[in-house]
């Protein structure tokens, strides 16, 4: 009997589709047709798909520092995208934001613009299928309409799948959230409420220009760097090492690598800076300081006893945040 009812499910499975299984609610009847939940179908696989961890979702984009910096940093900034296949009719322009009101993944304005959400909670273990996903059905949706988190087919496209990706990825940072709006001297009521709000919150950051995914961000006591670098972390801690034990590592006087964390697959060190160092007094040492580290990340010979207490320091005080 076992036997026969298996080859029956078979048949239906095969009669009733014809290419990939749709997504559907865990408690629905698998579009299959094998008369199972969804769950115990089809839905077992597409589970274990969409929650398997990768580990660096922006690997393959340009500017996959930046996009990690936008993710994790970044209070207000904007990025206009370029899509593989062009602008559908009716879409003048698509925009990554770092947030959008109400936590939206997606925002279809009135006049058909496209804006997608990047610090949005994660459905997947992977973030650029989310985002394609999202990006997707945004660009389908009625104008002047947001759109809500739902996971992704697990054979989904990707962001390097949906995006043109030799274009520039330059973001643009905000003071504020007023480019929500399109028209931000309109906003009026519980609107202008909510802008007021995240204004408040928005700590002031700003992205440096000699470096890249290098950000300066101010806080009330003191100021810090907060950089995002593409090397991989083994030869990053040890370079690292190597220029503190040097006495090399600061930005200079007042300033201080704390440590670092990790976010999407890269890591972050980061400086402390005094509070009356602005962000255009960061732009020399930064320089300096990244072509010493070129330098030493040519250095591959074993670490000295110093570099060594100084990467395991290091080490103990790195978090990780995705």
């Amino acid at each position: 009997m076992a036997k026969k009812r298996a080859t029956t499910t078979k048949s239906k499975a095969t009669s009733g589709t014809a290419g990939a299984i749709p997504v559907v609610g865990a408690r629905e009847p698998c579009p299959c047709g094998s008369g199972r939940r969804y769950k115990a179908c089809h839905g077992r696989e597409a589970a274990h798909a969409v929650t398997e961890l990768v580990r660096r979702p922006f690997e393959g984009l340009p500017g996959e520092c930046d996009w990690v910096a936008l993710r994790e940093l970044v209070p207000a900034a904007t990025v206009e995208l370029t899509l593989k296949d062009g602008l559908p009719q009716g879409v003048p322009s698509v925009t990554l934001a770092t947030v959008l009101p109400m936590a939206w993944p997606g925002l279809r304005r009135d006049t058909g613009g496209v804006l997608l959400g990047l610090q949005n909670d994660a459905t997947t273990g992977d973030i650029s299928r989310d985002l394609a996903g999202t990006l997707q059905r945004t660009l389908t949706a009625e104008p002047g309409n947001p759109v809500e988190g739902r996971r992704p087919a697990p054979d989904g496209p990707r962001l390097q799948d949906l995006l043109d990706l030799d274009a520039p990825f330059t973001p643009e940072i905000h003071p504020g959230f007023e480019f929500w709006l399109e028209d931000p001297d309109a906003a009026t009521g519980e609107v202008a409420a909510s802008l007021e709000r995240a204004n408040q919150a928005a700590i002031p950051t700003v992205r440096l220009t000699g470096v890249e995914a290098g950000y300066w961000c101010h806080t009330p006591e003191k100021n810090h760097l907060r950089w995002v670098m593409p090397h991989p972390e083994d030869a990053l801690l040890d370079a690292l090492a190597r220029l503190h034990a040097a006495g090399a590592s600061s930005l200079g006087d007042g300033t201080r690598l704390v440590g670092s964390f990790r976010a999407h697959g890269l890591m972050v060190p980061v400086w402390d800076l005094p509070a009356d160092m602005p962000a255009d007094e960061v732009e020399k040492p930064a320089a300096q300081f990244q072509e010493r580290l070129a330098e030493t990340l040519a250095n591959t010979g074993p670490l000295s006893a110093e570099e060594r207490r100084a990467r395991s320091g290091f080490t103990n005080r790195q978090i990780t945040l995705s």
